[in-house]
This record gives C-alpha cells, sequence and structure tokens, in this order.
C-alpha cells in the first residue's frame, strides 16, 4: 500500500484527483492547521473518506526512535513530524510516496521510497 506524505496529499486536494492509498495521522494534522476553521471538519471529513488514516502505532513509535537515534548520531536529523511519517511507513510496509528529497536519507534504514516531482 502507499502512504502519501503531506506534500503529496496536498497537491491530491488542489487538483481533485485522489490515488487510493493511506495518509498518517500526521499528515492528517499537518493539512487540518492549514485549513480555515469553518472548513476544518469538512476536509477532514473528505480525507478521511479518501485515505485510510493510519494511526501512530506501538511499532512505529519504535521505528521513530531507532531512526531519530540513527540519524541523530550521523547528524542528520529530521523534523518529528516527517520521522513519525517515515517510521509509520515502514512499520507497516508502505511505500511512502513524497516530493520530499529529504526522506531520501532514510532509504538506507528500510524506507520504500517513492520520490515524484
Amino acid at each position: 500500500m502507499k502512504l502519501f506524505d503531506t506534500s503529496i496529499a496536498i497537491e491530491h486536494i488542489k487538483k481533485g484527483v485522489f490515488e487510493k492509498g493511506a495518509i498518517s495521522v500526521i499528515t492528517l494534522i499537518e493539512i487540518l492547521r492549514r485549513v480555515a476553521s469553518e472548513k476544518r471538519a469538512r476536509v477532514k471529513e473528505l480525507l478521511e473518506k479518501v485515505y485510510s488514516v493510519i494511526d501512530i502505532s506501538n511499532n512505529a513509535i519504535l521505528k521513530y526512535c531507532e531512526l531519530y537515534s540513527q540519524l541523530k548520531e550521523r547528524g542528520e536529523v529530521l523534523s518529528d513530524a516527517d520521522l513519525l511519517i517515515a517510521a509509520t511507513a515502514i512499520a507497516h510496509d508502505f511505500v511512502l510516496v513524497t516530493k520530499d528529497k529529504d526522506f531520501q536519507r532514510i532509504a538506507n534504514y528500510g524506507l520504500k521510497l517513492e520520490l515524484r516531482t
């Protein structure tokens, strides 16, 4: 299954074209925080109808901690949001679809990545 990063989900919304797949609860939050309060409930409902929304599981939490430690050791820390999205993809064996090249740094740690331009 594909897990769409925030950049791809926003592109889907703007174009009105959606693909079958999932988004992390982190992506849902990142999108909704930018939506006007009077539209937020409707956009949330639409996203939950179009995508499977994946919560942060115990496996994702442990994977996040592992990735954080490894990247910090190398001086390559990502934002917590991006790291949680990547950890969710790895924990659920999803392919992360993104426009963000920063995720390439995690490919060596088990992240299946589909980078779009």
